[in-house]
């Protein structure tokens, strides 16, 4: 028996490898389509062995630049925002970020996009991108997948068990108090024919809500003044209420609903014996055979990203981080059908590059999600959950040859029903002259150049005890602080607002 930590469960979980991909969009869309996919372990169409070497080849690097880069790269999908989230409080709290807890495809997944939405219940895809100012052959490529919002009483019924962390260290403000704010806001907006639980757990876990039917009478008020007597107590033994959360999920797990686990914690694991690898495989259980999956919701100054993110992995899952009360109320009311409810399951992404016009390439981020070229047609092997009106975004940095002309690339989804595990794909495609652009350039998307904001404020974060810039073109600090704020003016959109200041913050903290 050994005890519960981020770097153990990390270790064990980095054995699962769970994959997360990509995308853009813009107004030059190639292709898009759907269709059942061919049978198991065939690759996305191509251009015969192009490059020597295996970009996707399970091991978590990215192609490497040079020579040996492989023609095909293959994730995952992933919707994950809690590095961004995590980024901002720190830096609003007067210090970076520690570079381990910089992810730059979840800084670039948190903004909203303008992809269109597919008709059905799939994937639209789009490809498009612009030249990195006068760097010798370089473009930004960016892949874009959207999923259809919800109609109004489309979803199914929600079976929810709220693990809800009231260990000490809850008890800092921003943590349980936020916690507490999130919950109400999620019993005012869940449905009468909606269910909810509640495990609170600090050095042991108790079931303080069975699970009940919202629309029973007095069921919402009673829930409600169950999360107000919620007091933080002792240390944190995240095992056992990841257990018993499990335990009340599976007793109540309903067929045709969404059945999800909502882990709410600062994710400071200190106390509990157990085998990580036991707690692993129950997560992993109750998601393949029960389709239950594992939402994880961050706060705190102090948060174990890297735990609560494997864990949320192993659930097939995804997470966000909150700091504040408008962002909890955004959480579990706006976009609460988006964070419980499911387009696609076992979603993967596989960009095919043409080696003929195409000299090298990179994927900004999403180290940690790569799944092996031929296993990108292969149904056994775990993809990412996408719920409805979810999108991602995948950004290249890409050397096309000298007068390249005609096929770039091609970016391939694919997934399965969430219904029936039937599988589809949608493909798009970006040929070279829609690369000629400026990645600045007023003519350029706004979204876009958010997108490469905020990669290259991630790329900045993540180097700046080294200086080792990994994206080419990269922009100081404050020259990305102004064209921020001249886009939060064009997109009078709050997010990218709070973008510019975030990136004005780092900037003041170097120069401090």
């Amino acid at each position: 028996m050994r005890r519960i930590t981020a770097m153990t469960v990390a270790a064990v979980a980095a054995a699962a490898m769970v994959a997360g991909c990509s995308a853009g969009e813009s107004g030059n869309r190639s292709r898009s389509g759907a269709e059942h996919g061919p049978g198991r372990g065939a690759q996305a169409p191509g251009y015969g062995s192009g490059w020597t070497g295996q970009g996707g080849d399970g091991s978590g690097r990215n192609p490497a630049d040079g020579p040996e880069t492989a023609r095909l790269s293959t994730f995952a999908l992933d919707v994950d925002t809690a590095s961004y989230g995590y980024a901002r409080r720190r830096l609003d709290e007067g210090s970076l970020p520690s570079p381990a807890d910089v992810r730059y495809e979840e800084f670039v997944n948190s903004f909203r996009q303008d992809y269109p939405a597919p008709r059905g219940d799939g994937f639209s895809v789009t490809v498009d991108g612009a030249r990195i100012g006068d760097e010798r052959g370089w473009s930004l490529l960016r892949v874009g997948l959207a999923t259809r919002p919800a109609d109004e009483g489309e979803r199914p019924p929600a079976v929810l068990t709220f693990v809800v962390d009231v260990s000490g260290s809850m008890g800092e403000t921003g943590r349980l108090d936020l916690v507490r704010q999130a919950l109400r806001a999620a019993i005012g907006e869940l449905r009468d024919d909606d269910s909810l639980a509640v495990v609170a757990f600090s050095d042991r876990a108790r079931v303080v809500l069975p699970h009940t039917r919202l629309g029973a009478k007095g069921a919402r008020q009673h829930a409600r003044s169950v999360v107000d007597r919620l007091e933080p107590e002792d240390s944190t033994n995240l095992e056992a209420g990841l257990r018993t959360g499990y335990d009340v999920a599976l007793e109540s797990a309903r067929r045709g609903s969404t059945n999800r686990v909502v882990l709410l914690s600062d994710a400071l694991a200190n106390t509990g014996e157990t085998e990580p690898d036991a707690l692993l495989e129950r997560i992993d259980r109750a998601r393949s055979q029960h389709g239950v999956a594992l939402f994880g919701v961050g706060v705190g100054s102090e948060y174990g990203d890297e735990l609560m993110e494997q864990l949320v992995d192993k659930g097939d899952g995804h997470t966000s981080y909150v700091a504040t009360p408008a962002e909890a109320r955004a959480l579990f009311v706006d976009r609460l059908p988006v964070n419980i409810g499911l387009r696609a399951r076992d979603a993967k992404a596989q960009v095919s590059f043409d080696p003929r016009t195409v000299e090298r390439y990179r994927l900004i981020g999403f180290e940690n999600r790569a799944v092996a070229d031929e296993d990108f047609r292969d149904d056994r092997v775990d993809g990412g959950e996408v719920g409805p009106g979810h999108t991602v975004t995948a950004l290249y940095a890409v050397r096309l040859k000298e007068g390249a002309r005609g096929h770039v690339a091609t970016a391939t989804v694919r997934w399965l029903d969430p219904h029936d595990r039937s599988p589809h794909e949608a493909a798009g495609a970006v040929e070279a002259d829609r690369l000629s652009g400026r990645l600045w350039d007023s003519g350029t998307s706004p979204r876009l150049r958010v997108d490469a904001v905020a990669a290259y404020f991630a790329d900045a974060l993540r180097t700046y005890d080294t200086g080792d810039r990994q994206l080419p073109g990269a922009p100081g600090l404050a020259e990305l602080g102004e064209t921020a704020h001249a886009l939060a003016e064009i997109t009078e959109d709050p997010a990218v607002r709070d973008l510019a200041r975030a990136v004005d913050s780092a900037y003041a903290l170097r120069a401090g």
